[in-house]
């Protein structure tokens, strides 16, 4: 799980190895305060989750400092990225909306909509939406990959 995780919030390997250590040690520093309220999984879940974000943000800030007035698409490498990667499911995960793509990454864990609710602070109507509204997006991501490839 905590993997997957890091590969949702990090392309780069090497990045990606970096968050998983800070995951790992973030959710290590974070059970003396496991009260059991929550079941081991959501609370490793939701640790995980915050540190990920966390993340994102700190490298979000950095970029924004050193490439002003540059093209996005040259920053994120994503003119290198190849066509296979670019279609492929877990790329159109990558691809969704952060709040669409917590949902769908925790369902496709074995989550269920209460225990992401749980872990995302949602009631479980709002997962069950953002599934929804995730899925479509998904669906309408993979046929217009789909038709570009034909």
């Amino acid at each position: 799980m905590l993997s997957r995780v890091a590969m949702s919030y990090e392309a780069d390997a090497a990045l990606r190895e970096d968050l998983l250590q800070e995951i790992v040690f973030s959710i290590w520093k974070a059970l003396p305060s496991f009260r059991g309220q929550a079941s081991l999984k959501t609370f490793v879940a939701r640790v995980a989750h915050n540190r990920a974000v966390d993340h994102v943000m700190h490298r979000q800030r950095i970029l924004d400092r050193h490439t002003s007035g540059e093209d996005p698409a040259e920053i994120s490498g994503a003119g290198d990225r190849s066509l296979h990667q670019q279609f492929d499911l877990a790329g159109a995960i990558r691809r969704l909306p952060l709040t669409y793509r917590q949902c769908v990454e925790l369902m496709l864990e074995g989550f269920s909509h209460a225990e992401i609710g749980e872990t995302l602070a949602l009631e479980e109507n709002a997962v069950a939406q953002r599934l929804r509204r995730g899925r479509q997006r998904l669906k309408a991501m993979l046929a217009k990959d789909d038709a570009h490839e034909h």
